[in-house]
């Protein structure tokens, strides 16, 4: 698998930050510079109907090599990387057979097993991490080598039957838009599988209901020397509303089904204060709760100022996909079947956040999420491993023969 790991050295190396505050799709020109060299890549290996679209998005097939009419299956991954840590100068860092203990990555950071538990299952394999200063860009650069890896062995091994396979890779999902402007009529696929999850194992069908809300402070500035009894500095109002929020109802104090509000950026002054916030639920009608939560709070507030100084604009991002997948139960069972064939132990479990699978699902596109061997994503002790890339590979490929069996 020494071309699996040296594609997914190669593509760290692009910058695909995704930039939230831009319209433009891409919304960065190093996402375009990666897809240029995908198209590229998917060229020279043979694929048919390889296009790189004016939004970005880079698609191909593999041909059917049987004769019989069987289901068309999809492997998606995104080329973006978080904007949360840079993505720009990546140098990752090989640790062959780890035996335990601290990593020293550089710069003053490490990755301890008091910290990441997960470390102590990893003995004896081969660790690729970030030098302590960027993330990785596993997520989903490994997604990427995966799946055309798996395709580039499918080719090279005409025996394993299967129906046609399509792949695309897309922009700016790390920002939420990854699926705006997808073509699922034209991607013809019945069912895909994004390949974008964590852990080896990680089967995934749903996801969190997903709103974004702004808190608005609106405050007065005067110069300090003058302001008694006129100045109203927008910070303090910020502060109030934030203290009202459930500290144990954030990211770092929930797991597994719980949601959560997660105050994620702010911008500041003394006149205006907008807080960022981030909502989470698995259930729909939790959802609503919380929003209507926050609105309670701003009313509150607004009502304990005398003044209308706090406006709450929120915005739904996406919905949990279970309700779109789980009446195909076969398109799981497969992903199911295909990891124990390859000896991996399925870990069916929620994705505490989304994926393009999510929004695809509701297009029309059922995509669970399939893992990709990565850990830690979006911060600079993000780290995968070389045996769980390759354990990707080989169920993307088991995917795809198991489907081959089930003739239209």
């Amino acid at each position: 698998m020494t071309t699996l790991i040296s594609r997914f050295l190669r593509y760290v190396s692009f910058d695909t930050q995704s930039d939230f505050t831009v319209d433009n799709c891409p919304s960065t020109s190093g996402q375009t510079v990666f897809a240029e060299q995908l198209q590229q890549e998917l060229m020279a290996l043979n694929l048919v109907d390889v296009k790189r679209d004016s939004n970005g998005y880079v698609s191909a097939r593999l041909p059917s090599n049987v004769s019989t009419n069987v289901p068309i299956i999809g492997f998606i991954a995104h080329m973006d990387t978080a904007p949360d840590a840079s993505g720009k100068g990546v140098k990752p860092q090989i640790v062959e057979n780890y035996q335990g203990g601290d990593v020293h990555l550089g710069h003053g950071e490490k990755l301890s097993p008091l910290m990441y538990p997960e470390l102590k299952q990893l003995h004896g394999q081969t660790l690729i991490t970030t030098d302590g200063s960027t993330l990785l860009g596993g997520d989903n650069k490994a997604g990427i080598a995966e799946i055309i890896t798996a395709v580039a062995y499918l080719q090279a091994n005409p025996d394993i039957k299967h129906g046609d396979i399509c792949i695309a890779f897309t922009p700016d999902e790390e920002i939420g838009r990854g699926a705006n402007l997808f073509d699922v009529a034209g991607f013809n696929a019945q069912w895909a599988y994004t390949i974008d999850g964590g852990p080896v194992g990680e089967l995934e069908f749903e996801n969190f209901n997903a709103s974004s809300a702004n808190v608005i402070c609106h405050g007065v500035n005067v110069h300090p020397g003058s302001a008694k009894d006129k100045m109203v500095n927008s910070m303090g109002i910020a502060a109030q509303f934030q203290v009202t929020m459930p500290a144990d109802e954030t990211p770092e104090c929930t797991e597994g089904y719980e949601g959560f509000y997660h105050l994620n950026s702010m911008q500041t002054s003394v006149a205006k204060t907008t807080l960022n916030y981030i909502i989470r639920d698995f259930d729909k009608a939790g959802l609503a709760h919380r929003k209507a939560f926050m609105q309670q709070k701003v009313a509150a507030l607004n009502t304990q100022l005398g003044t209308e100084r706090v406006e709450l604009i929120i915005s739904d991002s996406y919905n949990n996909m279970r309700e779109m997948v789980e009446p195909h139960g076969h398109i799981i069972e497969l992903a199911k079947q295909a990891m124990i064939d390859c000896d991996v132990e399925p870990d069916i479990k929620p994705i505490r956040g989304g994926t393009d699978g999510a929004r695809l699902s509701f297009m029309g596109l059922p995509c669970p999420n399939v893992f990709t061997g990565g850990y830690n994503f979006h911060g600079i002790h993000e780290f995968i491993t070389v045996e769980g890339m390759e354990k990707a590979v080989q169920v993307i490929v088991k995917i795809a023969a198991l489907t081959a069996e089930k003739e239209l």
